[in-house]
């Protein structure tokens, strides 16, 4: 099976520009968080105070940083764009389901993490998130693009099978998901250990644009809520095809052990958020645990660990 090697190289183009935006973007919404920083100083300085220019000087900083914050979220759909675009042109480059190594397994994740991050924060307007997401998918997409990158190539005859598509597809919207909802769960923890209007320190300052600590309990929440059944059928799906491939539903292969270890820790989650006499960060921990865990299933077991989904293209 031939490569086409001119959507190879557009993929990777592509790839490449994304991020270069999202680079942009997050200066931009770094630029958006302190102006809004000194929005929120000024507004609780004028609270008790109230003056026709303190009012005026408020209105001119609020509209100031929105201009900030609709750049960025411009920019981070042009990315999300060419993100997009990346991973099918991949597709068409390697003529298959373009989920067949790390490389595409990220290229693919990072695209649903960022998509699923710029609709749930342009619904909600918490454009303060930003540079919380931005920073560490840079910085993946960045290792995705020189240490993980590989070329466009025909799967090994392990991967040529219709269950591919369907069980790392599902496996990997799950997981995405699952890494907002982690990122959501740490924010929420800063933001308990700083409350709104009791921020102090170097870390309070850094908290006070994000939003309440129950906005950010009921994103991760509710995020989870979807990925615990995508990522538990993305394992059946893998369960189906193992049988079929290896003659055994389970082999407790280290990728298969830690992954269902994961989705335990978000049923443990979802169960912890939703029992009385739980403490909420108590609960949050175990979802932050889980996006541990997801990061230790991509790095670790891809590259150190003895796998049958030895297919990463690095090991």
């Amino acid at each position: 099976m031939l490569v086409d090697s001119s959507m190879a190289t557009l993929s990777d183009l592509t790839f490449r520009t994304a991020f270069v935006i999202y680079i942009a973007a997050l200066v931009m919404s770094c630029i958006y968080y302190g102006r809004l920083l000194g929005v929120i100083d000024l507004r609780r300085e004028h609270e008790e105070r109230a003056t026709a220019e303190g009012g005026a000087e408020y209105d001119k900083r609020v509209a100031s940083a929105r201009k900030w914050a609709g750049m960025t979220q411009a920019l981070v759909w042009f990315g999300v764009a060419l993100h997009v675009a990346a991973f099918v042109t991949r597709g068409f480059a390697a003529r298959r389901f373009p989920l067949g190594n790390l490389y595409e397994y990220i290229l693919f994740m990072t695209a649903v993490i960022m998509l699923v991050a710029a609709t749930v924060i342009q619904r909600k307007g918490w454009h303060s998130i930003w540079p919380w997401l931005l920073f560490p998918m840079v910085v993946v997409m960045f290792l995705n693009s020189t240490v993980f990158h590989l070329q466009a190539a025909p799967v090994v005859p392990a991967l040529q099978s219709y269950w591919m598509p369907v069980h790392v597809s599902t496996v990997s919207i799950g997981a995405s998901i699952g890494v907002v909802s982690g990122i959501f769960a740490l924010l929420y923890l800063l933001r308990m250990w700083q409350p709104k209007g009791e921020e102090h320190g170097f870390f309070g300052s850094v908290a006070k644009p994000l939003p309440s600590a129950k906005t950010l309990d009921t994103i991760a929440y509710k995020t989870a809520i979807v990925t615990l059944p995508l990522f538990g059928v993305g394992i059946v799906f893998g369960a189906i095809w193992a049988e079929v491939a290896w003659g055994r539903f389970w082999n407790w292969d280290a990728k298969e052990t830690v992954s269902m270890i994961t989705w335990v820790l978000y049923a443990a989650y979802l169960h912890a958020r939703a029992t009385a006499g739980w403490k909420s960060t108590a609960a949050a921990w175990i979802n932050v645990f889980a996006l541990c865990m997801t990061v230790f299933n991509m790095t670790y077991v891809n590259f150190v660990a003895a796998s049958l989904h030895s297919y990463a293209g690095l090991n």
